[in-house]
């Protein structure tokens, strides 16, 4: 009979559905999956106000650079004007009558200003140049995080679906033994009591069915505001992601140094540091004298005594600022000092990217081996789960140890669907501390 038992528990456990290690493969078979982990996050990058917003700051820098540029290009000025008089004096001069005023008097003039040199302009010129990059790498960042969390919410999504079909698969096996209780109570094996014990059990998988349900729609409902769009299940199990999340982490030194070289957080702190270094020299660059070039055409019908209605001039002017109060050595101080608080910061940043390679691969290795214990717990809970049921039925077993069995492995399913896709979260934290994008492309 034992032997019996054993076959029939191993055929128990090759029916069970392992869904929880194959990340819903069965609640997926009943309509093809509609959005998959790439498509996830490009519409989070597409769509999310964030990542829009860091386009529009990118934007702005670059406007910055496009003004700085502005100070090597002449600039143009036209004016006129119309003035309507009471009278019109006219004075005779050499016998010749000249207007002195017109009664309708017209004016109007063009000039131009080309800076030949300006040494203010190439430092500034610098910052914007430098500020423009950093803005584009942070803007690239911001969209980089954006898409983890994209991803982190759709494994978060993906789990809650795993615990429901658990919860669903303990209500069946929970309806079954209501049935086999029923059926050995009507045949006077059992008391009441196995039936009453039962029928508790089938009430709390529905009460945990419930509140998995609830959690699911909840995290669809999060997904969508993330991605400003409605998110319909079934999502695409990440089936890459996972199986690279259970590869072994490669050694921390040489992965921190390169995420210390991709990182894009790190390159624009480091342009921001420039930028800051580029403007501390303006002020010194304010003691070299500018030189420009002027030009002026103005055109009137009110001749006057000249006798002409336009003229033109042309000249070269030098400005040079001998001396300002100190006002420039305080500001390149000031300057300065701003730029070496930038130069900490991102020192710090250098250290704390050392320290997020460092923890997200010990989260990793911790996952990896939670995850193998989970698995292994599964197995053996099915076992239990098969076993039990059959001694039972064999009048082996009390209803208690069934219901038991069942919880048991209802509890072993979800704590692996915790394991196995926080292991799929590790994996990512362990990517994104090394500067790569959730599928591990570099961006």
């Amino acid at each position: 009979m034992a032997s019996r038992t054993r076959k029939t528990a191993a055929h128990g456990c090759r029916g069970t559905i392992f869904a929880a290690i194959l990340a819903v493969t069965s609640h997926a078979a009943a309509q093809p999956p509609t959005l998959d982990l790439e498509q996830i996050i490009a519409l989070a990058i597409e769509r999310n106000e964030r990542s829009l917003q860091a386009e529009v700051r990118h934007d702005v820098a670059a406007a910055r650079l496009g003004r700085a540029r502005s100070f090597f290009l002449p600039d143009f000025l036209a004016t006129g004007s119309y003035t309507r008089r009471a009278y019109e004096t006219v004075r005779t001069v050499d016998g010749d009558p000249v207007t002195i005023q017109s009664r309708d008097a017209l004016f109007g003039s063009v000039s131009f200003s080309l800076p030949i040199f300006d040494a203010r302009s190439f430092p500034l010129y610098v910052q914007a140049a430098r500020e423009e990059d950093a803005a584009r790498l942070q803007a690239t960042e911001d969209k980089r995080r954006i898409a983890f969390e994209a991803a982190d919410a759709f494994l978060v999504a993906i789990g809650l679906e795993q615990v429901q079909a658990a919860a669903e698969r303990r209500l069946e096996y929970a309806r079954g033994s209501l049935q086999d209780a029923r059926a050995r109570f009507d045949a006077g094996l059992v008391s009441s009591n196995d039936v009453s014990r039962a029928e508790l059990e089938v009430a709390s998988a529905e009460r945990v069915l419930a509140e998995a349900q609830a959690g699911v729609q909840t995290a669809y409902l999060q997904l969508g505001n993330l991605l400003d769009v409605e998110v319909a299940p079934p999502l695409a199990p990440p089936a890459a992601l996972l199986d690279s999340a259970s590869q072994t982490a490669p050694d921390p030194e040489p992965a921190i140094a390169s995420a210390q070289q991709r990182r894009l957080d790190v390159a624009a702190s480091r342009e921001r540091t420039a930028a800051l270094r580029s403007s501390a020299r303006e002020p010194l660059f304010r003691t070299i004298p500018s030189l420009s070039f002027d030009g002026l055409a103005r055109f009137t019908n009110e001749q006057g005594f000249s006798g002409r209605d336009h003229d033109w001039s042309l000249g070269l002017d030098v400005n040079w600022e001998l001396y300002d109060g100190g006002e420039r050595y305080s500001e390149r101080d000031e300057r300065n000092a701003l730029a070496r608080i930038a130069e900490l910061d991102t020192q710090a940043l250098l250290r704390e990217v050392d320290l997020e390679v460092r923890r997200a691969r010990v989260a990793l290795e911790r996952s990896q081996a939670t995850t193998r214990a989970a698995t292994a717990a599964v197995e053996a809970a099915q076992r239990n789960a098969a076993e039990t049921t059959e001694l039972y039925r064999q009048g082996l077993a009390r209803a208690l140890e069934v219901a038991d069995a069942s919880v048991s492995l209802f509890e072993s399913e979800v704590a692996l669907v915790g394991e196995r896709f926080g292991l799929g979260r590790a994996f990512l934290g362990w990517r994104a501390s090394l500067g790569l994008d959730p599928l591990g492309r570099e961006p």
